[in-house]
């Protein structure tokens, strides 16, 4: 079979010379035949062979016609004519005569004819700012000229099958493409190729990009093949060849699993997955596509001060999951830390899309802290101080602040379109919008029914827990931390439990709940008291369930461990009806709510939505072919994670940032996010009825709607995330069932066992030795390992992220940050005097400073953000699923269920007899809506952790 000659970046044509024997040896040799581009689209091929004794002079060319095949001709030569001769022998002694055989080659010729394809190959490239269709300059002069030689990409096609005679690969078919049209936002590439008529299916194409400029490739289609047009979802930036001289390797939409690859794609397939895993040596760069592990040893910068050193979490003391390596140097002061810089590798596909870095991008968290924070440290004077009055909170929202000038004229408007205003005088104004809570109510923050009701439909629904044992007790060593039991004791509650004769009777009906966050914090109260302007408390909260359905809060206890010579402290604070006991009451909800806060924040929504999920992230680019059907299901619901964890790691979590500058445990955040990764993080628990087993707040009830009994039936978050995780594991299961009609295919799937194994031994090393890790043996074991990854990134991260701003907005509401000591712990008798003269004063002081509060409002409404690009959960089809016809009719019964969901919900919002979802001032519970408009909304579940 003739197949054309191109297979090196640039066109060339090959001639073959095949000598005879010369000295015992025979040789072949290659002449590199220089062509133009147009000598390529006519698809000419042309063999020449010498042959010794049977010479074979071979020629064909093939031209581009518009029919859908072209025939071939080859010309062959093989007669032989053999002559002998017996030569005059002259005999001068006695000989045997001589005779000489002489071989002659006579030409003759037979006609083979060989058929070839026409195919059509549509290549797509978004238009970006940042790739090789915006650059000016001297590179991007040669890149036109190249576009305009026809030679801006070399493609090449590959056979899905081995040539069936030699068992080999089969020749690629190549082509340059050539610019054709610009459309909105678009250019569109084509190239024509004559694909020989046993070719056999198209399975990838390879892709040199011959820009000096990488460039975003958004699709492939081929058109004109016998069994139908080929299309190849890239979607992905393609480096210039300049950069790295390996090509890109795109597969088409069909997935297989490793025992079903054509063997024409089984060495490309293994071949791609080595190179995204890496060598694991030196520093990565900006163009590469690799994924491997590291430690978090880059959130410190002891280079620049040795204050801001930060221990190394990852490892026995401080056990984490682990992050993307980036392969920079370490610290001068510190061999353990990296040094950070102003560039964050993530694999170039992981990054944002343009739309997201240009109208909205988590990268204005960095801006906010370089731009508006040091404008607003000049606008407010004593900035480090409280709000003197309420009042003053109330104008951050009517009159805002007055910033001023900026070097870079409306940077501010650009980064917070929301909350920057330009007045008259041409001046910005950061005026904050007021949250939907404080829209409805503006008192919402003061009612202790709302404080209960957030606990099961708020930002942080994820830390109630059933009491199931009394008294309270402490499991921290008593000899450093004081005696381990509660101070609340069974007199306190039994006077608050109308109808309940006893304790023991109250947790028999379970109508007791706690916010339980004293072993966690209290090892850190003596090292978080040094810190200047902060302190912390081990803290206990007790709740009582009413006939109504809804959460009474009946005490709160602080601790404080013994330090500087003085003994443990404690003390029990209950609603009460007379001043004092109001105002102490309203201050200890201060300080529980900047635990919830800090816990939500570094446990809830860091830890157990971004931190966990990058593990999985790496294990499946690392592990799992993309032709593989588990990576294609997967795939969405990673969009992002890697890069907006990079820039956590940039501005949020790192030391002197966001979280560390505004949060109560300040330089202990991530520490204490690590302790509650040792001590509570599971990934069997990850899975919801699971967390709400855990917790005590379902039981397993297979005659329930779930298989659950709730423990509170108007638990919102527990009733909506119920009907997201059914409407999950449903799709999970068609999708799975699919693909692996039988449990063995999972066991002999040495992908997926590979890439099970990494995640727990690798990418959760430091809890690999667990036994609660499930196994991997059936399609059961399969669909709940997925289910729980994609509700992770999908409902998990919504219910915890989206709701910042309309929750905390207000910051009364959620201080992040506990700035004074309770009146009652050792006061002085100035400050005692003080508390009672201006209670309101106190609080203020116990609120976060100014400066702190204005900074994290600012963040919340950023976090709190949908992308303009965002891809909510069950919207958009991925092009891999609507090739599978099962597939795709279980991916529309997935869409239609979301659909259905978002009426229930709606429902469920309007019933006025669910109490803690319906009422005055209250807003509805729309966190698990799936759907969403771009903006700060309150609702909407993407794919990804995408912010």
């Amino acid at each position: 079979m003739l197949k054309p000659q191109l297979h090196q970046s640039r066109s060339t044509q090959t001639l073959f010379l095949h000598k005879p024997f010369i000295h015992g040896s025979r040789r072949s040799t290659s002449l590199p035949i220089w062509s133009r581009p147009s000598l390529l689209n006519k698809h000419r091929n042309v063999r020449v062979g010498l042959i010794p004794s049977n010479t074979k002079a071979v020629s064909s060319s093939s031209s581009s016609s518009d029919s859908s095949s072209t025939p071939t001709t080859t010309t062959k030569t093989t007669s032989t004519t053999t002559m002998t001769t017996t030569p005059t022998t002259i005999q001068t002694t006695p000989t045997t005569p001589t005779t000489t055989t002489t071989t002659t080659t006579i030409v003759t010729t037979e006609v083979v004819t060989e058929k070839f394809i026409s195919v059509k190959a549509t290549i797509t490239v978004t238009l970006t700012v940042g790739g090789f269709l915006s650059h000016l300059g001297l590179k991007r002069g040669l890149d036109d000229i190249t576009d305009m030689l026809g030679q801006s990409l070399l493609l090449e096609l590959v056979s899905a099958e081995l040539d069936p005679k030699t068992g080999l690969e089969k020749e690629k078919v190549a082509g340059f493409a050539h610019r054709s049209c610009r459309k909105e936002g678009e250019i569109i590439y084509e190239t024509d190729f004559k694909v020989p008529v046993h070719f056999g299916e198209v399975g990838a194409v390879l892709v040199e990009n011959e820009h000096h400029k990488e460039m975003f490739l958004k699709d492939i289609v081929l058109d004109g093949l016998p069994y139908g047009s080929v299309h190849l979802s890239c979607n992905s930036w393609v480096h210039s060849k300049y950069d790295n001289p390996e090509k890109r390797i795109f597969f088409t939409n069909k997935s297989y699993l490793p025992s079903q690859t054509p063997n024409g794609l089984v060495r490309l397939r293994e071949e791609e997955l080595v190179t995204l895993r890496g060598n694991g040596q030196g520093e990565r760069k900006f163009f590469e596509r690799i994924y491997d592990y590291d430690v978090y040893n880059d959130l410190g910068e002891p280079d620049k001060n040795l204050r801001l050193e930060r221990p190394v979490l990852g490892g026995i003391e401080f056990p984490y999951p682990r992050r993307c390596r980036t392969g920079r140097p370490q610290c001068e002061t510190d061999s353990l830390s990296e040094k950070r810089s102003n560039k964050w590798y993530v694999p170039r596909d992981e990054a944002f899309s343009e739309v997201k870095q240009l109208t909205f991008s988590a990268k204005t968290v960095y801006s906010v802290m370089h731009a508006l924070v040091p404008s607003l440290e000049r606008a407010m004077a004593d900035n480090d101080h409280g709000f003197a009055y309420f009042t003053a909170i109330d104008s951050l929202f009517s009159e805002g602040i007055n910033l001023p000038p900026f070097k870079e004229q409306g940077i501010l408007k650009t980064l917070l379109p929301r909350l920057v205003n330009v007045v008259a005088s041409g001046d910005d104004v950061l005026r904050f919008v007021p949250p939907e809570t404080m829209n409805r109510d503006k008192f919402f923050w003061f009612r202790d029914e709302e404080f209960a009701r957030q606990t099961l439909a708020g930002l942080n629904p994820y830390s109630l827990k059933l009491v199931t044992e009394w008294p309270l007790k402490s499991e921290l060593d008593p000899e450093i931390y004081g005696p381990p039991e509660s101070a609340i004791t069974k007199e306190i509650i039994e006077q608050e439990i109308r109808g309940f004769p006893t304790v023991q009777e109250a947790i028999r009906e379970k109508k007791l709940f706690i916010l339980d966050y004293h072993d966690l914090f209290l090892p850190y109260v003596s090292k978080v008291r040094k810190i200047e302007g902060t302190t912390l408390y081990g803290s206990r909260t007790l709740f009582f369930l009413t006939r109504e359905g809804t959460l009474r809060p009946l005490a709160i206890e602080l601790t404080r461990p013994p330090m500087d010579g003085k003994p443990q402290w404690k003390q029990v604070f209950q609603p009460s009806w007379n001043a004092t006991g109001v105002w102490l009451w309203r201050l200890a909800k201060a300080h529980v709510l900047a635990h919830d806060s800090g816990y939500h924040q570094l446990v809830s929504h860091w830890l157990r939505t971004h931190s966990v999920t990058e593990p999985y992230i790496i294990a499946t680019n690392r592990q799992l072919s993309v032709l593989h059907p588990i990576y294609r299901l997967l795939h969405p619901h990673f969009r992002y994670t890697m890069e907006i964890n990079a820039l956590a790691r940039e501005s949020l979590i790192n030391s002197g940032g966001i979280i560390e500058s505004s949060f109560s445990p300040g330089k202990y955040s991530l520490e204490i996010s690590a302790v509650a990764y040792g001590k509570e993080w599971r990934f069997d628990q990850e899975a919801l009825p699971a967390d709400l087993i855990r917790r005590g707040m379902a039981v397993e009830d297979p005659t329930a709607p779930h298989g659950l009994k709730l423990a509170i039936e108007d638990y919102p978050f527990a009733n909506d995330g119920l009907l997201m995780w059914d409407a999950i594991k449903q799709w999970v299961t068609d999708y799975v069932n699919h693909y692996y009609p039988d449990s063995s295919l999972v066991q002999t799937d040495g992908e997926l066992q590979a890439w099970w194994t990494e995640i727990k031994t690798v990418g959760h090393a430091d809890k690999k030795d667990e036994p609660w890790w499930p196994e991997l043996n059936t399609r059961e074991d399969l669909i709940g390992i997925i289910t729980t990854m994609v509700w992770v990134t999908s409902g998990h991260h919504a219910a915890v992220n989206f709701g910042q701003y309309v929750y905390a907005g207000y910051f009364p509401n959620r201080p992040t940050i506990a700035r004074t000591n309770m009146p009652t712990e050792d006061p002085s008798p100035e400050f005692w005097k003080n508390f009672l003269k201006k209670p309101e004063v106190a609080l203020l002081q116990c609120f976060p400073s100014k400066i702190q509060a204005t900074r994290i409002m600012a963040v919340l409404d950023i976090l709190s953000n949908h992308s303009p690009d965002e891809e909510y959960i069950g919207q958009k089809m991925e092009a891999a699923w609507a090739e599978e016809p099962v597939i795709k009719a279980a991916f529309e019964r997935f869409k239609g269920r979301l659909l259905v969901i978002e009426g229930i919900i709606d429902d469920r919002n309007a019933n006025s007899e669910l109490k803690n979802r319906n009422g005055a001032g209250v807003v509805p519970y729309e966190l698990l809506k799936p759907f969403s408009q771009p903006g700060v909304t309150g609702m909407g579940v993407p794919y990804s952790i995408s912010i």
